[in-house]
């Protein structure tokens, strides 16, 4: 298999005033193609930090973050935004959808940013949502959906670019357990069936469960996870 996430030292120190916050210190790790990885670990240890650097929408203080062999901490902001547009495929806990618009409309989002025309944005797009079992709602506004439903949507909007990887920090820390699992189910079809590589942050043992292989953090290191 091929590695699709590649760090090396990784580091990341953010300064507030006089103060040092030392967040990741030495992180190494590798991720192959196609794996689905849950990231877990107490508050603050740097989670959410390290899923940023591999969406690079931050970059580390120092070391190397390789992701879909390209080099991010080179990378000038409009090459960065260039790349994550075309590689990842970003899902939160909250779903940042826009009211106005309706599901359709929301999933098309990303894809302004290419050379399609507007019939092959509609059609990606369509696709999309029928991946995720909402070929129904597309006419409905984030209003009209259950939280569940908001939740797919945002992963249409996730996937509908083709994106490598899918980082998604606490993606179901928002939902019921029956909706969670609904929305861990999908996740897990996308792995296997679809070839996504996933990245998941969270803090729910069930949510791990659904992943291949569970990464734990502590204050900024990777740490070998705690068997009974």
């Amino acid at each position: 298999m091929t590695d699709i996430v590649k760090l090396e030292h990784v580091a990341k120190t953010y300064v507030r005033g006089k103060e040092e916050l030392h967040v990741l210190d030495g992180i190494d790790l590798t991720i192959e193609k196609g794996d689905f990885v849950a990231l877990m670990g107490p508050s603050g240890s740097g989670k959410t930090t390290l899923l940023n650097l591999i969406g690079g929408i931050d970059r580390p203080t120092s070391g190397s973050v390789e992701v879909a062999g390209e080099r991010l901490e080179g990378l000038s902001a409009k090459a960065l935004a260039r790349w994550r547009a075309s590689h990842i495929g970003f899902i939160f806990q909250f779903y940042n959808l826009l009211p106005v618009l309706n599901a359709e409309r929301n999933v098309e989002l990303p894809l302004l940013l290419t050379r399609l025309s507007r019939a092959e944005r509609r059609a990606h797009a369509k696709t999309a949502l029928e991946i995720v079992g909402l070929e129904d709602r597309a006419s409905h506004k984030p209003g009209e959906l259950s939280g569940g439903q908001q939740q797919r949507v945002a992963i249409a909007r996730a996937i509908v670019a083709d994106p490598d990887l899918l980082v998604c920090d606490e993606p179901t820390g928002d939902l019921d357990r029956t909706t969670a699992d609904d929305i861990l189910n999908l996740l897990e079809v996308l792995n296997r069936d679809h070839g996504k590589t996933i990245i998941m942050v969270t803090h729910d043992p069930k949510a791990a469960q659904h992943a291949r292989h569970v990464l734990q953090l502590d204050k900024g290191r990777l740490v070998p996870p705690v068997t009974a």
